[in-house]
Order: C-alpha cells, then structure tokens, then sequence
C-alpha cells in the first residue's frame, strides 16, 4: 500500500489561531488536514518562511499530538515577497526540482488552503506541468467562518482558473527551452529546420503517451534522441518504468518472438526456462524498437495488439499477460513504400504512425558539424578522462572539408563522431595537428571512394554527355544508389537550397532532373 505525502506551506494566519489551549478551540487547515478520518497522511512536508521557524514546530507538534502516524518534515524557503510570482514560483520550482519523488512507493498531496493567492496558482501550474507528481487537495472549516465549530472541516479536490495569470508564458517558454536543450544534449545546433522539429517533439514527448516513429538514415540519431525521450519524460513523472532498447534487425524466428514477448519453458527447442521477454521489461516505462521494417509478419501482428490492448501471449502460452509501456520506434526505411511491397503490417503502420518524425542527416545540417564536433570531443573526455583539443589551424581545415559537398557523410553522425574518436586517440600531448587532420580527411575521401565508387552511366543512343553533365549526373546517381527513398536521396543532394523553400519537393525535384536524361528512380536503382 502506497503512503499519503502531503505537502504545503504554513499559514502564518490561520494556523496560529491563538496560544496554548485557545487554539484548539479554532479550525487549523494544516492541523485538520491530518485528523481527517477518510484521508492518512503519513508524512507531510511543510514549507515555511525562516522567521516563522518557531511557530513551525509548535505545529509540527500539535500534529503529532492528534496524529502520531504523521511524519513532519520541516522546510525552510525564504520568499521575500510572497505576492510575486516570479519569486515564488522560483522558489516552489527549486524544492520540487531538489526533492526526490517516489512515485512508485508513495501518492503526493499538494495542500492549497494556505499561503497567498500567488502561492496557490503556483503550486497548481507546477503540477499541471508534472514537475510535481501530485494531485491538488483543499480544505475548509466545517461552516462558513474559520471560527465555526468543528476542528476537522471538511477537504476536496479543486480546479481553478489560470486566465488571468498569462503574463507567467514566458516562464514556460524558458522551461520549454531547456527541455529542447536537453533533447539536444546542449548542443547548439543551427539548423532552422532541425531545430523546429525538436521543439515539436518535445511538446509532443510531454503532452502525448502515443506511439513516436523516428524515422532517418543510419547514424543520424535516432537511438540517442529516443533515450533522450524517455528521460525527458522520466524527469516530469510521465513514466516510472525504465529504457528498453533493442534492434529488431538482430531477431529472427524463434528468437524474435521470445525476445519481445517471453516464452513458457518447452516453447521450442532450447527452451529449458521460461523468458519474460522485453514487453513486460519495459513495463510501466519506455520501450525502443529500433529498425522496427525488420520485424516478420508474425511478431508485427502480436505487436500491434499489445499496443492497442497492453495485453498479449508470451511464445508456446495459453495465457495471456499484460504490459503497459510506451512505444518509439525507429527506422531508416521508406515505410510507405514498406507498406505498398506488402513487407509491413498496414494497420500497425497506421498505429505508430501517430506521430512521425524525419531526422536529417549530417548532410542535410552542414550548419550543425562544429557544434557536434564540440560535443564528440567534450564526450570524448568524458569518457576517456583525456582533455584533447584541435590546433587552431587544424580545427579550421577539417571544418572547411567537413562542409564540402564531397563530404557525403553517409555513415552522418556515428561517422562523424568515428573520426573525431581517431584523431583525439592519436593525438600526441593532447593536441590534434594539421597533419592529423590531413590524415584523417584522406582516410574520409578513401572510404568514401570505396564504397560509392564511380556511378555508371547509361548509355544513349546517338548522344553524348558534356563534362559538366557527366560529372553532376555522376554524383547523382552515387546518392540515388547510396539511398533507400527518392526522398532521402533528394534530400541529401538539396540539403542547401531546400532550407529557403517553404515547402520543400525533394522527390519531386528529383524525379524531374533524372527526367532531364531520360532516367527514372525505378532504372536508378536497378
């Protein structure tokens, strides 16, 4: 059984109510609330002002006279001005922010009755926020008049009317920064459109439980912005459960089934120990399907029933079990397409399809290469316990390579941070030279070569290619081979000039260029 935490601020007024016997003879809220017959509170967490400290523990005393169970917990929190809200809230912000939640083991109050009128709208919107994990309680004497008989009162749940407190928007609006930030790992990132659809995720990442699909190529971030979901959503008591991660590209058969949902022992050959499996691992917290298109057919459909009703059979079982948790899912495939070859459940497309987000690759955020490159090398000290820096004149030369349109960066942001873990590893004295970062751009050139290699040409009949044509076509068709949509393609190859259209055709523009020499995306990539 869960125990009762309230929590709340000393009224200087109406819980002083006289000396020694005189004040039992009047309604006290924060005596009462502890001597209600239908509502145990087993500890309560009273906020008080440092100058009211002796009339703190005269309460604190009392409670404990008419409720031994009752554990008070004092708190001093200076408040200078108790009618402004930018102090108050600052302060209520800093205690819930300090205090440690157990959501698991216990049920929060938030006791309203006392303090200023500011104090009560304050503690409200920090929990409409879910940066306190609690619902709002009030209590009130037994008549009209705190002075009528009846020390108990009565208590009950309230709503109130936040229109008139508009002007405390541009609070949220920093909080929603930070949140952003932290969805970014606190890198400063540049790019107008990648920074629009992180402020989006995050609003959705607070505001919705459903499905997110994150799809992108390899290496662009999916894993590390999914976490970074859960954890943003961990630290405002959305979810109690922990991170559950797996890729699905790893499961096949037997394994795949038993992976995500568990099996009974005898299931199949090898099964000498029934197995939980991740669904109900991820149980009250956040579960990371990561290539999801890899899924068979088979475990998609039991997939989509344990999302829509939290319940399914572990493999070889004749009953069901049940899991609550919250889905991404990530992706590097053109679903759509995934869908229409028969190769995805349509109906489980539809369902995590709820909220789909495109993240796009180092290449497509040129803009945002020096600050990542900051952030791989304070992660590498991190790591490594090493301080390495770039030479001036080296740190300028792999930038201006790094924001070349050769650097095709296919492996994005994994690649990225391989080549800075490289040169940090065999920097001498800590720092990274010019010839290092020559060396290190020649082994980038060499591996993209290799692996791209130079695009064939088709042949036309009667006609030649120019020079300029032969060599842009060659490009082209490197990256339309390289990618798995027309749209990543396009995507890729108009990473500059798509950021001043409003609404940007990648697939579009594309097509219409291979037009130009007769091609089309279905010849490209066969």
């Amino acid at each position: 059984m869960k125990k009762n935490v309230a929590i709340g601020v000393l009224g200087t007024v109406l819980d002083r109510r006289g000396k020694r016997e005189k004040r039992w003879n009047k309604w006290r809220p924060t005596v009462a609330l502890c001597q209600q017959e239908n509502l145990r509170i087993d500890r309560l967490e009273l906020l008080h002002q440092p100058q009211s400290v002796t009339m703190a523990q005269q309460v604190a005393e009392d409670i404990r006279q008419v409720s031994p169970q009752t554990e008070v917990v004092l708190h001093s929190v200076a408040q200078n001005d108790p009618w402004d809200f930018e102090e108050v809230y600052g302060s209520f912000l800093d205690f819930v922010s300090r205090y440690a939640f157990d959501t698991e083991n216990e049920e929060y109050l938030v006791h309203i009755t006392t303090g200023t009128h500011v104090a009560q709208i304050c503690w409200f919107l920090l929990t409409e926020a879910r940066y306190l994990p609690a619902r709002i309680l009030q209590t009130s004497p037994a008549g009209k008049s705190p002075d009528a008989p009846g020390a108990l009162g009565h208590y009950s749940i309230i709503d109130l009317d936040l229109s008139r407190y508009a002007t405390l928007t541009s609070r949220f609006q920093r909080e929603q920064q930070h949140s952003t930030s932290f969805l970014k790992a606190g890198i400063e990132t540049r790019n107008p459109t990648f920074n629009a659809l992180i402020e989006q995720i995050e609003r959705v990442a607070l505001r919705s439980n459903a499905p997110i699909l994150l799809t992108g190529p390899t290496g662009a971030g999916k894993s590390f912005l999914a976490e970074r979901i859960y954890q943003l959503r961990h630290d405002r008591h959305r979810l109690a459960g922990k991170f559950v991660a797996v890729n699905c590209a790893t499961l096949r058969g037997d394994n795949a089934m038993s992976t995500l949902f568990g099996h009974v022992k005898g299931a199949f050959t090898g099964a000498q120990q029934p197995r939980s499996g991740l669904l109900r691992e991820a149980d009250g917290g956040m579960l990371f399907l990561d290539e999801i298109a890899e899924l068979g057919l088979d475990e998609q459909a039991m997939l989509l029933r344990a999302i829509e009703e939290k319940r399914f059979f572990p493999y070889g079982a004749d009953k069901e079990v049940s899991s609550d948790f919250q889905l991404i899912a990530g992706t590097h495939r053109d679903m759509p397409q995934w869908v229409a070859e028969g190769r995805f459940r349509e109906d489980l497309f539809a369902r995590i399809n709820m909220w789909t987000f495109q993240l796009p690759g180092l290449a497509e955020r040129r803009e945002d290469i020096e600050p990542n490159l900051d952030f791989e090398l304070a992660r590498y000290a991190r790591e490594q316990q090493t301080q390495v820096r770039f030479d001036k004149e080296a740190r300028s030369h792999f930038l201006r390579f790094a924001c070349l349109t050769e650097a095709s960066w296919r492996g994005n942001f994994r690649e990225l941070s391989a080549a800075v873990t490289r040169m940090a590893t065999l920097a001498e004295q800590g720092r990274i030279s010019l010839a290092l970062a020559e060396e290190e751009i020649a082994r980038l050139r060499s591996t993209w070569r290799t692996t791209a290699s130079t695009a064939a040409l088709p042949e036309r009949t009667g006609a030649q290619y120019d020079l300029f044509d032969e060599c842009q076509l060659q490009t082209v068709l490197s990256v339309c081979r390289a990618s798995d949509s027309l749209s990543e393609a396009g995507r890729r190859l108009f990473a500059v000039s798509r950021q001043s259209k409003k609404q940007p055709n990648d697939a579009d523009r594309l097509r219409k260029y291979l037009a130009r020499f007769g091609l089309s995306w279905e010849e490209v990539r066969g």
